[in-house]
C-alpha cells in the first residue's frame, strides 16, 4: 500500500464505458447512472491502486503518459534495506507522475541484473540478492510496456533507479520505437534521472568528497532512502565504507542526512519532469 500521507481523496465521476485501444470486458446492459451510487473516492496514480474501470476513465480523461520503473533487490550495505531503490522510487514516481499532471505509475519492476549467480558476482555475493540475467530483463521490461500500449497509453516512460537497468531498458525502448515508429505510441528511456540528476555534483558543492560520498551505500544513496523511508535504515550500523572490508559499502554513510535526502530526491524529480516533457514533446 502507497503512503496514504501524500493521497488527497477527489471525487471521481461515475464510472461510465469508454472506449479505448483493445478489448475490454464485457459488461452487462446497466448505465452509468445504475452504477452512480457505487463510484469510491480515489486520487491515486499507482495503477495497483486502481480499478479497471478508473483506469480506462483516466486514460479517456487524457492520462496517456505511464512510467514503468525499474528498482532492484541488491545489498546496500548493513544499513540499509535491500528494497532501497523500490522504496525512494514510490516516492519519486508518485511526484514524477503528480507534476506531469496526465500520467500513471505501473507497478516497480523489482528484479533487475544484480551480477551473475553461479558463480555469483557484484551483489549477489550478498545474501538477499536477486538477479536476473540482461536478456530476460529486458522482456520483463518490454512486455509491460506492450501491454499498457493495448489499452491506450501513448507515452510510455522507462525509468530506472539503478546503474545496471539503464542498457535492458535503453535496448526495450529501441525495439519497440522501432516496432511502432508508424504509429503514435513512443516508448521513452529517461536514463537522466538516475545519471544526470546532479545529485552527486550538488554534495561536492557542500564540502563532501568524492571518498565519502562514494558509489554505493555512501551519502547519495543513504540519505535518499532517510527521506523516503527511514524505517529501512539501521542507523546503528552507520559506519564509513561499512565498518569492515566486504561490507559492501563505499563511502561514508554517517555523512549523509535527511536534508541531503530530500535535495537528491527532489533533484531526481525535477530533471526526469523536465525530460518526459522534452520526449514527449518531440515526439509529437
Amino acid at each position: 500500500m502507497k503512503p496514504s500521507s501524500s493521497v488527497t481523496a477527489v471525487t471521481l465521476a461515475a464510472f461510465a464505458l469508454i472506449s479505448c485501444a483493445g478489448d475490454r470486458p464485457e459488461h452487462s446492459s446497466e448505465s452509468a447512472e445504475d452504477h452512480a451510487s457505487e463510484k469510491h473516492e480515489t486520487d491515486s496514480v499507482f495503477l495497483e491502486d486502481l480499478t479497471w474501470v478508473e483506469v480506462g476513465d483516466a486514460i479517456a480523461s487524457g492520462k496517456t503518459t505511464v512510467l514503468i520503473p525499474t528498482g532492484g533487490v541488491e545489498q546496500n550495505g548493513p544499513h540499509m534495506a535491500l528494497g532501497k531503490h523500490n522504496a525512494i522510487l514510490e516516492v519519486t514516481m508518485e511526484q514524477v507522475a503528480r507534476r506531469l499532471g496526465d500520467a500513471l505509475v505501473a507497478p516497480i519492476i523489482a528484479y533487475v541484473p544484480e551480477g551473475e549467480i553461479d558463480p555469483p558476482t557484484r551483489h549477489m555475493r550478498f545474501p538477499g540478492t536477486i538477479s536476473l540475467p540482461q536478456e530476460q530483463f529486458t522482456k520483463l521490461v518490454e512486455f509491460p510496456a506492450r501491454s499498457l500500449r493495448v489499452h491506450g497509453f501513448r507515452d510510455i516512460v522507462l525509468i530506472g533507479d539503478s546503474g545496471g537497468n539503464q542498457d535492458g531498458m535503453g535496448q526495450a525502448a529501441d525495439l519497440l520505437n522501432a516496432e511502432w515508429a508508424r504509429t503514435d505510441v513512443r516508448v521513452h528511456h529517461v536514463e537522466e534521472y538516475y545519471a544526470a540528476n546532479g545529485f552527486r555534483e550538488w554534495l561536492l558543492t557542500q564540502g563532501e568528497t568524492e571518498e565519502a560520498i562514494g558509489r554505493h551505500g555512501g551519502i547519495s544513496g543513504t540519505s535518499q532512502l532517510m527521506a523516503a523511508a527511514p524505517e529501512m535504515i539501521r542507523t546503528d550500523l552507520l559506519a564509513p565504507n561499512g565498518g569492515y572490508e566486504g561490507s559492501g559499502v563505499g563511502g561514508d554513510p554517517t555523512r549523509a542526512s535527511v536534508e541531503y535526502g530530500r535535495k537528491g530526491l527532489e533533484m531526481k524529480i525535477a530533471v526526469a519532469v523536465s525530460r518526459i516533457e522534452e520526449l514527449r514533446d518531440s515526439a509529437r
